[in-house]
């Protein structure tokens, strides 16, 4: 089925500004004109994030909406896709986001404005915890890419977090997936979006 409502959700310290989450902006509004698309500043709390993108989407199509992740925001994909059972695409995705977030409390910059910041607090590591999911109830529904060369999270972790869905193991690439626009194609394809 078609997806109707597309949201993203981009990394820790990221933006909407993200180069990919610009690169899949720009093809919805070129090719997809007609589909809802959100891509919002998400807060530094994860429970404030969550209920942010709950409250957003409360309206939404559950069969006809779409979720893509990148980093910090793939993990935040994986529990919206386990909340609504939508389609989900998870872009080198965080898996255990409280085990590795915690070494980041204090104040951060925020990677496409410098000149703002914010503190990530304590509380936001056990916010994190709560969202952590078991077995995912429809895996076929998820497709992930992975790349090898990411520099920042472990590629064997994310690839076993994921059995039964759609992977892309990329044999390069970083974390960042420099080269996202070799890959939007499959991505917009998975959600049923790719111009005929």
């Amino acid at each position: 089925m078609p997806t109707t409502h597309l949201l993203y959700l981009h990394g820790f310290r990221s933006s909407p500004r993200s180069a990919k989450a610009r690169q899949v902006a720009e093809r919805v509004a070129r090719d997809h004109p007609r589909v809802v698309w959100w891509c919002p500043q998400l807060p530094p709390s994860p429970r404030d994030a969550m209920a942010m993108v709950a409250d957003g989407t409360a309206g939404w199509p559950r069969d006809h909406m779409g979720v893509i992740g990148s980093s910090l925001g793939g993990f935040y994909a994986t529990h919206v896709a386990h909340a609504t059972g939508c389609r989900a695409v998870l872009l080198n995705p965080a898996v255990h986001a409280a085990r590795d977030l915690a070494r980041h409390i204090g104040e951060q910059t925020a990677w496409h404005d410098p000149a703002q910041r914010f503190f990530f607090e304590p509380r936001f590591v056990d916010e994190l915890q709560a969202l952590e999911h078991g077995a995912l109830p429809h895996p076929e529904r998820l497709f992930a890419i992975v790349a090898k060369g990411d520099e920042v999270l472990d590629w064997r972790e994310m690839a076993a977090r994921y059995p039964g869905s759609r992977i892309r193991l990329l044999e390069g690439s970083d974390h960042a997936l420099s080269d996202f626009d070799q890959h939007l194609d499959e991505v917009l394809d998975f959600l049923d979006l790719l111009s005929r």
